[in-house]
């Protein structure tokens, strides 16, 4: 048995990029940040905060949601599994990309933030992904 679960609730870090292909699937592709707060020890040293950074894909149904209400800065709650893939670069580099295949996705920020008014709340009950 083996388990491969990311979860994660942060900030959106710019516009989703959202691909819709001719079979009607859809893909969107955004960054979110999490940070860990910083602190002061005892003996007065300042530890930062500290932010990472998160590539996300969504398809189909959660793309369509985050191509009609997610926005840079937004809060989201994202459940998914880490899939890592390379590719070549131009000089022949080997780079390495870790992404959050996501399979549960809420949105946090309050609704008067994130939609336009007088738009219908998203559904996600039963939601395909």
């Amino acid at each position: 048995m083996s388990v491969n679960k990311a979860i994660l609730m942060g900030n959106v870090g710019q516009e989703p990029n959202i691909k819709t292909f001719d079979n009607g699937g859809m893909v969107a592709q955004l960054t979110l940040a999490t940070t860990k707060k910083g602190f002061t020890t005892k003996d007065g040293k300042t530890i930062p905060d500290h932010t990472e950074w998160h590539n996300i894909v969504l398809t189909n149904g959660l793309a369509k949601i985050v191509s009609q209400y997610v926005k840079k800065g937004d809060k989201l709650y994202v459940e998914g599994e880490l899939r890592t893939r390379s590719y070549d670069d131009k000089n022949g580099v080997k780079h390495f990309i870790t992404e959050i295949y996501g399979d549960k996705l809420e949105l946090l920020t309050p609704k008067q933030n994130n939609v336009q008014q007088n738009a219908p709340a998203p559904n996600l009950d039963n939601v395909p992904f």
